[in-house]
């Protein structure tokens, strides 16, 4: 429920068609329909899933392939677009990604064509505001990916080590401080149109406790839809969803850590002044 896409228990399962192997009668039997003799099976023979099933090392090469076209075409902006051309590209990008996603995750079966033209348009994105911060804020970039990596490293081994259960009350309470969270950037985003100043969003040293609370709330839900999107793959295996379902795991699990890095950046240069 936090993430989108695969934050709720069911993400894998309610887009896949069953796994299953005949019913049972003669009606249904494919067999005894031409008069064949069915075969018998025993209980470790007989046929439960139908193709290849997601596993974890389909997700994580999955997840490191989508990450990876983010990183190369974020740097390719990063260097190759003019100062002049940063904040339309990061707006035209911001609008281009919610809506990519948006019609990639709602498809019965995740395209990974769909998953890498997400990957690029996150990637324009990515790279025009780490453009705007290292240009504002010199040398910022290279802290704020470690951090990023070293942060999701830790939460995964917190929540393989700690064995930290995620149940329906985490998800809600996660569910709602991002929604919340989401509510309040964008009624700032609408006020500052008409050249009201919140204090939510501010930059460098005109931050006060508000902007850096803010901030800090939004890496700690980052960081608990981490921990949901982990509890989600780790079902949908379990429940052997289908081996396209890892697309959908990586496009979950990016979109997580792209929100977790801008965070990082943004909490990151309140402090540089």
């Amino acid at each position: 429920m936090a993430n989108p896409i695969i934050g709720s228990p069911d993400a894998f399962t309610r887009h896949s068609s069953p796994q299953q192997a005949y019913p049972q009668g003669p009606a249904n039997d494919p067999y005894q329909q031409y008069g064949q003799q069915q075969p018998t099976f025993t209980p470790y023979q007989q046929p439960v899933t139908v193709g290849p099933v997601m596993t974890l090392d389909d997700v994580l090469a999955k997840t490191a392939i989508t990450l990876g076209t983010v990183a190369l075409v974020a740097a390719a902006t990063f260097f190759l677009i003019p100062e002049a051309l940063l904040t339309p590209v990061w707006i035209a990008s911001a609008i281009a990604g919610l809506i990519t996603v948006f019609i990639v995750s709602r498809k019965q079966t995740v395209s990974p064509a769909g998953v890498m033209v997400y990957a690029v348009v996150e990637g324009l994105f990515v790279g025009a505001v780490t453009a705007f911060f290292d240009m504002v804020y010199p040398g910022i970039v290279a802290p704020a990916v470690l951090a990023t990596f070293v942060t999701a490293g830790i939460t995964l081994a917190a929540y393989k080590f700690f064995n930290i259960r995620v149940t329906p009350k985490f998800r809600k309470v996660v569910f709602i401080g991002t929604a919340a969270l989401a509510l309040t950037y964008l009624a700032n985003l609408v006020l500052s149109l008409f050249g009201i100043r919140t204090g939510i969003i501010e930059t460098g040293s005109q931050a006060g406790l508000l902007a850096i609370g803010i901030s800090i709330v939004a890496v700690v839900l980052a960081v608990l839809s981490l921990i949901t999107d982990f509890d989600a793959v780790e079902r949908g295996i379990a429940a052997k969803a289908p081996a396209s379902e890892s697309w959908r795991a990586a496009l979950g699990i990016t979109v997580t850590m792209v929100w977790l890095y801008v965070e990082i950046l943004r909490i990151m240069s309140y402090f540089r002044d």
